[in-house]
């Protein structure tokens, strides 16, 4: 993330009137002067880093808020693709076929999934739409959860333009575009 000191500067400002609080009283809060915090405000210097945590409760915000001028910022926990959720989808399709679907490992996976998800996943081994629909379901539980996903590899990847549109708008819900 860049910091733009103007932005910041904007963000502690506007956070601070909205508190009702002065300068002067932001500032001795934080033991410094009412000069410094007029200059974090008109973007000329940032605060100490070690003044952030504090600053940042002050003004009832996150570090993050602060220096991002108050845009939000996305911190993902890791990349999926579409091609991952088909495999996964899949990988329990093979579960069945490697184990025997009497398997108790395999019953109790595929009762889990119906159960949870007032569905039958049994159906999507033998339907291609209905295992795409799985896909696109099992790529926004993942943004959902906070993973990223390459917005060209939806675009692309989704046979089913429903499912791709979904997916799409999950994507952009989440701050991918």
């Amino acid at each position: 993330m860049t910091v733009d000191p103007k932005k910041t500067g904007n963000q502690i400002a506007a956070l601070r009137k909205a508190l009702g609080i002065t300068q002067n009283d932001l500032g001795d809060r934080l033991g410094v002067s009412y000069q410094a915090v007029s200059k974090w405000e008109r973007g000329e210097t940032l605060p100490d880093v070690g003044l952030l945590p504090d600053l940042a409760g002050i003004l009832r915000t996150t570090v993050d808020s602060l220096l991002s001028g108050g845009e939000k910022v996305m911190n993902y926990r890791g990349k999926v693709t579409v091609a991952d959720m088909r495999e996964g989808i899949n990988c329990l399709r093979r579960l069945g076929e490697l184990l025997g679907k009497d398997n108790p490992i395999y019953r109790y996976a595929v009762s889990g999934i119906n159960t949870g998800m007032n569905t039958d996943i049994e159906e999507a081994f033998a339907d291609d739409r209905i295992f795409e629909c799985f896909v696109a379901e099992a790529l926004i539980q993942n943004l959902m959860n906070g993973c990223y996903v390459d917005i060209t590899d939806v675009k692309n990847s989704f046979k089913t333009e429903r499912f791709r549109n979904i997916a799409c708008e999950y994507a952009a819900k989440y701050g991918i575009v």
